[in-house]
């Protein structure tokens, strides 16, 4: 017998893990905390790391139940998908019933935190869930589910503000946008790869309805603007030096992204995906983080 054949099964929890791919929590989390620490500095100019810790389990709840809703939902569709015939629940590697179980402790979860940030994140928590539900539903009545995905996700740095102040933000609006055009933009190129597949399932998509290259071609114009609402937020909150170093270097990795994925050859595409979209929130985060703490934010 082989080796393989001694290995022990994964743990449910880690199969569950896989399934939600827990690690993609790096795309949006990022902002959500230059929305949190911004708040912060103009609060009182230093953090607060039980609201910290509070945001990250909103953030990580909150997308961990959206995946597993996702998955739940979309579980016949990526059965006949080639690329996604091997997920966990296709597979069997993930039961229904886990997936049930873990998406409602994630949810749990990220109501828990909210309600103990304040009165007014507990009373947007259940709006904040809802377009979590309705974007993979939405593939199948639109052709621009990428939107609605891209307003699931603007609502993570506004909420972060909200958790640190309980009061609206007009600048974590902007943020948010951003970060919801961004997000919304590369998932018109990740879309890209499924084409053959969507139409032959009747899935709904910009790829699929209108093409890859005008896909990509939306995608290129979801970053320009990406790019100009980041630099309203930045004007908005007098950002310093080591913000506008950050935002040229996201510049660059926009460029780069667009560079190696073409309508002809998406052979690149997961490094445009994983890795790129990885680098700008991760680095974005990193440059206002210093950009805050040269202006005085203290620990």
């Amino acid at each position: 017998m082989t080796t393989a054949a001694f290995e022990a099964p994964p743990s449910r929890a880690k199969a569950f893990l896989r399934l939600v791919l827990i690690e993609h929590s790096v795309f949006a989390l990022p902002f959500a905390y230059i929305a949190a620490l911004t708040a912060m500095y103009q609060l009182d100019g230093r953090v607060h790391w039980t609201k910290l810790l509070l945001v990250t389990i909103c953030m990580v709840g909150l997308r961990t139940f959206a995946m597993a809703a996702n998955r739940i939902i979309d579980r016949e569709i990526d059965a006949r998908n080639p690329r996604t015939a091997g997920r966990e629940l296709v597979t069997g590697a993930v039961s229904l019933r886990t997936a049930y179980t873990g998406s409602a402790i994630a949810l749990v979860l990220f109501l828990g935190a909210a309600a103990l940030l304040n009165p007014l994140c507990l009373a947007l928590a259940p709006i904040a869930v809802v377009p979590m539900v309705v974007y993979p539903y939405g593939k199948r009545f639109t052709d621009f589910p990428h939107a609605i995905l891209g307003l699931a996700q603007a609502m993570g740095p506004i909420g972060a503000w909200l958790a640190v102040t309980g009061s609206w933000s007009w600048d974590a609006v902007v943020l948010g946008l951003a970060v919801g055009i961004w997000i919304g933009g590369f998932d018109l190129i990740f879309g890209s790869q499924d084409v053959a597949a969507d139409r032959a399932e009747g899935v709904r998509s910009v790829p699929a309805r209108f093409g890859v290259p005008a896909a990509l071609y939306g995608a290129r114009a979801c970053h320009v603007v990406t790019t100009l609402l980041l630099g309203w937020y930045g004007a908005l909150t007098d950002a310093g030096t080591a913000f506008w170093l950050g935002l040229a270097v996201v510049i660059v990795a926009f460029g780069y992204e667009h560079t190696i994925v073409k309508p002809g050859d998406l052979s690149r595409l997961n490094r445009a995906f994983f890795t790129t979209n990885g680098f700008v929130g991760i680095s974005l985060f990193l440059f206002t983080l210093l950009d805050l703490v040269i202006r005085g934010l203290g620990v």
